[in-house]
């Protein structure tokens, strides 16, 4: 599901329960109302409250971490393809095919990834037989160096395409997500019941109910950003393209 349908089913399961604790609330006896009711499940949903709150707190330093070594990865990556390309250009001019078949991929990859039309991008989820990284290394190994200068630039260029290799597929593997499906079924259950306890034990008026309808966003946008965070590569909150569109611009020169 994308996130913004697991943020309004979050909303409506913690709004609903609020209403029908309410609605409960009008069944009820007095004597299921009394203060010493009302002590004993605002302790209990204090501790549900707890639990949920550090449950969220866990995941979202959990997401924001990933989104954080995605985001590296990326810029690792420009950085690589940047050095790559000048020490093909020291190398020599029989270089000059490998390096536009650098400059292409490169342009693909951010189009497909980031398209300029805002669309959701598939660049890094197109898994190929033979990734174009690999028909660059071939290039660079059928290089016949002259000299000890040029067979260095061979052996480092050798080296920071199989780095930008290793981080294309550290990036695709982690696709996934670090949110777990139980995990969200936990706390949307946690937090029905909680909001359910909020409509039990207050007088439903106006203010309450407005006050209920802000906390049962709050908690749908916090879902929404943890989701967010956990798919850097898709939604409202994105790794900026801007380091591969910089390499990009920097190519050849």
């Amino acid at each position: 599901m994308r996130p913004i349908s697991i943020a309004a089913l979050t909303f409506a399961c913690a709004f609903g329960g609020a209403l029908l604790g309410a609605y409960i609330r009008s069944l009820l006896p007095p004597t299921h109302l009394s203060k010493e009711s009302q002590d004993v499940m605002r302790l209990g949903m204090g501790l549900v409250a707890t639990m949920t709150a550090l449950l969220l707190g866990l995941v979202t330093a959990s997401a924001r971490s990933a989104f954080d070594s995605q985001d590296a990865a990326i810029r690792t990556s420009a950085a690589n393809i940047l050095t790559l390309d000048r020490l093909l250009a020291r190398y020599g001019p029989e270089t000059t095919p490998t390096r536009d078949l650098i400059r292409k991929t490169l342009a693909l990859r951010v189009e497909t990834t980031w398209p300029e039309d805002g669309s959701a991008g598939s660049g890094l989820t197109q898994t190929q037989a033979a990734p174009a990284i690999e028909a660059i290394e071939n290039q660079i190994l059928e290089l016949s160096p002259a000299n000890d200068a040029q067979r260095w630039f061979k052996s480092e260029a050798l080296k920071l395409s199989e780095e930008v290799s290793k981080a294309r597929w550290r990036i695709l593997g982690s696709q996934g997500g670090s949110v777990p499906l139980l995990f969200l079924v936990v706390v949307i259950f946690w937090l029905t019941v909680t909001f359910s306890s909020f409509g039990l034990y207050a007088q439903a008026n106006a203010s309450v109910i407005a006050g209920l309808l802000v906390s049962a966003l709050s908690v749908a946008a916090a879902v929404f950003l943890i989701l967010e965070l956990d798919g850097p590569f898709d939604g409202l909150i994105k790794i900026s393209s801007g380091p591969l569109r910089f390499a990009l611009a920097h190519l050849g020169q």
